[in-house]
Order: C-alpha cells, then sequence, then structure tokens
C-alpha cells in the first residue's frame, strides 16, 4: 500500500524548493494535483499527477533510492542552469547520468566562478544545505587587483551595505601574492547572487579570478581537477547530513559498494596527476585568529 505524504514534503524532497516555498506555491494557487488547484493540507502519493507552474513532477517513493551527493569542481565557462537558450555548456552535461531521479544543484556558482559544487539526489537535504538558517558556510580563494589594506578587510567583516541588505565576510585570510595582484581566502554565510564580487568591488577593487574550494566540511580534493566529479563516500555524506541538521542515511550493502567504487576513482585521479593553476588549496577551515 503505497503512503500518502503532505503535499508540501514531497515537493520539498523532490528538490522543486524549501517546505515554505511550496506552501506559498500552493497557497498562490500555482500548484495542480490531478487537474485540480491544490490546496494546503493536500495529501498526495506517487501515483499522483502534480504539476507546478505548469510543469510536471515526477514523484519518487520515500526512501526507495539511496542518497547520493557528488563533488563536481566546475570549470569557468559553465552555467548552472539545465540548458541554455544560448547554447553554452551547462554544468549538467559533464555530471554521470541517473536512471529515474535527477540531479539537484545546491546552490549555484556564476559563468565566470570555478570551483566546488555539490549536487544530490534528495532534495530534502539539497533545500537545508542551501537556507540560511542552515549557517553554513562558503570559503572561496580570489584574486584581487588592487590595493588592500586591513582597514578594508576591516570593513568587509563588519558589513557593507549592498543593494539587497548587509552582507559581510566572516573571515578573510590572506593567500599568496604581493602588491595590487593578491590572492585571498574569504568565508560567506550565505549563497546570494554574486555576493562575493559584490562585496570586493564595493571597495573600490576588482576581482579576477574566483574559485569556490569548500562548502561546510567539504573541501575541493586536490586529485579531483577542473571539470572532474567525485562521488563522497558514506562517511562523508554522513557529515554532510549532520552539518545540514538531516538525518543521515544508515550504511547498506550498497553504500558499501559504492565507497569500493569510490576508492577506484580516487585511484583513477590520482593516476592522473595533480591539477595544476591556483594558489595550492587550504585543507582546513580558516579562522581569523591566522
Amino acid at each position: 500500500m503505497q503512503k500518502d505524504e503532505k503535499l508540501q514534503k514531497v515537493l520539498a524532497r523532490e528538490g522543486v524548493g524549501s517546505r515554505r516555498e511550496m506552501e506559498r506555491a500552493i497557497a498562490a494557487g500555482r500548484v495542480h494535483v490531478n487537474g485540480q488547484v491544490a490546496q494546503l493540507g493536500d495529501r498526495v502519493t506517487v501515483t499522483d499527477k502534480v504539476t507546478v507552474d505548469g510543469r510536471r513532477i515526477r514523484l519518487q517513493e520515500p526512501n526507495k533510492t539511496e542518497l547520493r551527493v557528488i563533488l563536481y569542481n566546475k570549470p569557468e565557462g559553465e552555467i548552472c542552469s539545465r540548458s541554455d537558450p544560448e547554447g553554452r555548456r551547462t554544468v549538467y552535461e559533464s555530471l554521470p547520468e541517473l536512471k529515474s531521479e535527477r540531479w539537484i544543484s545546491v546552490g549555484r556558482l556564476d559563468y565566470n566562478t570555478s570551483g566546488l559544487l555539490l549536487f544530490t539526489n534528495d532534495g530534502e537535504l539539497a533545500n537545508k544545505l542551501m537556507h540560511p538558517s542552515s549557517m553554513i558556510d562558503r570559503e572561496y580563494l580570489v584574486r584581487i587587483q588592487g590595493d588592500v589594506d586591513n582597514d578594508m578587510k576591516q570593513r568587509l567583516r563588519d558589513g557593507v551595505l549592498l543593494e539587497d541588505g548587509m552582507a559581510k565576510f566572516t573571515d578573510i585570510v590572506d593567500g599568496s601574492g604581493e602588491g595590487s595582484n593578491r590572492w585571498f581566502y574569504c568565508v560567506v554565510m550565505e549563497g546570494r547572487n554574486r555576493e562575493v564580487r559584490r562585496l570586493w568591488e564595493s571597495q573600490g577593487v576588482k576581482v579576477s579570478r574566483l574559485k569556490r574550494v569548500r562548502y561546510g566540511n567539504i573541501f575541493i580534493p586536490s586529485h579531483v581537477r577542473v571539470g572532474q566529479w567525485i562521488e563522497l563516500n558514506h562517511k562523508e555524506i554522513s557529515d554532510l547530513c549532520q552539518t545540514a541538521g538531516v538525518k543521515p542515511p544508515r550504511p547498506s550493502p550498497t553504500s558499501r559498494q559504492k565507497d569500493v567504487e569510490r576508492d577506484r576513482q580516487v585511484k583513477r585521479l590520482k593516476a592522473k596527476g595533480p591539477r595544476a593553476g591556483n594558489p595550492r588549496p587550504r585543507t582546513r577551515r580558516p579562522s581569523s585568529s591566522e
């Protein structure tokens, strides 16, 4: 017997949006179930036909598929949409195929920003990882053209009024370089559009390179080169779930086999040699005392 669940919970699990966002969409009449306008409190099963803004949402049985998360080292010049009218390459073209699901992006990176992107097949986890209430920090490596002094860094830590409200770096750590062309590691707690670039540019300097190197407790491994992806193992996924406040999955024979496949993938990537390019990635979280 199929179990019915609250409509907003099902849509959140499918990655359409957070539960609160789905409640607002239902209240606004944007959600239909079997051709009828949905109401708050409606319950559905996987056999129901559900659409949001006219788009059919394929419902999956809860817990039918194993939780998966992959890390992709995004190059510059790719967009985070599933398709592009201008014909530009999308990040999804580089990801492994899923049979009956779809990859859900945990946040986005701009066209000219590279680095760490997480994808999962679990909408609830994706929404938790992105939501500001989870207070998950994102660390970036940025190359600045222009003079940066201690006063400027302090202003950026204290907070700057941007067009969409106050924003700040929770930390800034010197990287490498000297003079007016230097690298810095900086951390934000939100995923606002172009936030890192806008913060630096508010101080009259230019961002010439920008790369995300960490999301929460997940760093880009040195053996995952630009344009490559790797699947997280069971422990990494469990740690990520705990960071997001989501119940970690239990280990299973399938997850153990996937961990073996992951180890093989790591060996293959390492055999290709380390990636070249920017300053060596940090291996630990920055702190203001450094």
